[in-house]
């Protein structure tokens, strides 16, 4: 989970605050122009809500490529749990506070990230062993952070990357549910989800774990509406991407949306098969790349990012 630090200036848009449909149906493609030039214009065609980046609050976006190129913003690390309370009930919400302003007066969706994570996360919390207190301490993160961006987020990642944590080790699977019931009380607007790695394909293990337990979450009425996948891939990994999002798509979610895409060594072919995949799923909302040096040097634009916008820009 990384993010490339920009050198970048902040400037002011004339568009000011964008309205986010909370309705997938509201962005069809035949409400949108026929013609587009910019990546964020040609991936709404297509009928989808965001193309996005990670981005650090010291290094605010103001390069009209890239402002035509982006509509949506991952916080960094401003919203993790080490940032947001580094001591008990010790809350600092100056980062995402100055991502949020900025997104909300400038035409960018925002995703929170993440509620629960098992990496950064401090010691206080990663030490407590007793059900009781976790349960309460997890609950009073939640409420805090998503109450302070009430209605501000297009959507929060409640956890990502399921694995042994102090979450599993002391609550197991309850976890989930505790958390995913504080954010939707927090933030009823919010699209709340699952965020993981390696569900790249649908034939994976883990990729048929995660439909197996949503839709197990979800029968037991748990608020998940959408599931992320990192899509950190490798060269000609890319494939498998639009079956996996179909799978993920059947466990009855919402929506799905590659989260942190990122291809390593990755050719410019890869690149229009990873972002094809989303185009070509109808729950999938949008894509987030987790360094914008993949689709840009300075202003200028890659090979990468060129043949991505050719293969929008075609019928």
């Amino acid at each position: 989970m990384k993010a490339t630090i920009l050198t970048l200036v902040l400037v002011s848009l004339a568009s000011g605050v964008v309205a986010v449909p909370t309705d997938a149906s509201a962005l069809s493609s035949s409400s949108l122009a026929a013609t587009c030039s910019g990546l964020v214009s040609c991936f709404k065609s297509k009928g989808k809500r965001y193309f996005g980046y990670f981005q650090s609050t010291a290094t605010l976006p103001s390069q009209s490529t890239l402002q035509a190129s982006f509509n949506q913003i991952t916080p960094a690390t401003s919203t993790l749990w080490d940032v947001v309370e580094p001591s008990q009930n010790a809350f600092n919400f100056a980062g995402g506070d100055t991502l949020v302003n900025f997104a909300q007066s400038n035409g960018f969706i925002i995703r929170g990230y993440t509620f629960i994570w098992h990496s950064q996360l401090p010691s206080w919390v990663s030490s407590i062993t007793s059900a009781a207190t976790l349960t309460s301490v997890i609950q009073n993160h939640i409420t805090r952070e998503g109450g302070r961006w009430k209605g501000k987020m297009y959507a929060w990642d409640v956890y990502g990357s399921f694995r042994n944590s102090v979450f599993y080790n002391i609550l197991g699977q309850n976890f989930v549910s505790i958390a995913f019931a504080a954010a939707k009380s927090a933030d009823s607007g919010a699209k709340l989800y699952i965020n993981d790695y390696n569900l790249d394909v649908a034939g994976y293990a883990k990729t048929t774990a995660m439909i197996s337990r949503v839709k197990s979450w979800k029968a037991a009425n748990v608020p998940i509406d959408g599931i992320g996948s990192q899509s950190r891939l490798s060269a000609g990994g890319a494939g498998g991407c639009q079956g996996a999002l179909t799978a993920l798509a059947s466990s009855g979610v919402s929506e799905v949306a590659m989260t942190e895409l990122d291809i390593a060594g990755g050719s410019s072919s890869d690149w229009v098969t990873a972002v094809k995949a989303c185009v070509m799923v109808p729950s999938c909302v949008g894509i987030t790349i987790a360094d914008t040096s993949d689709f840009f040097t300075g202003n200028t634009p890659k090979a990468a990012y060129t043949a991505v916008l050719n293969m929008l820009q075609a019928p």
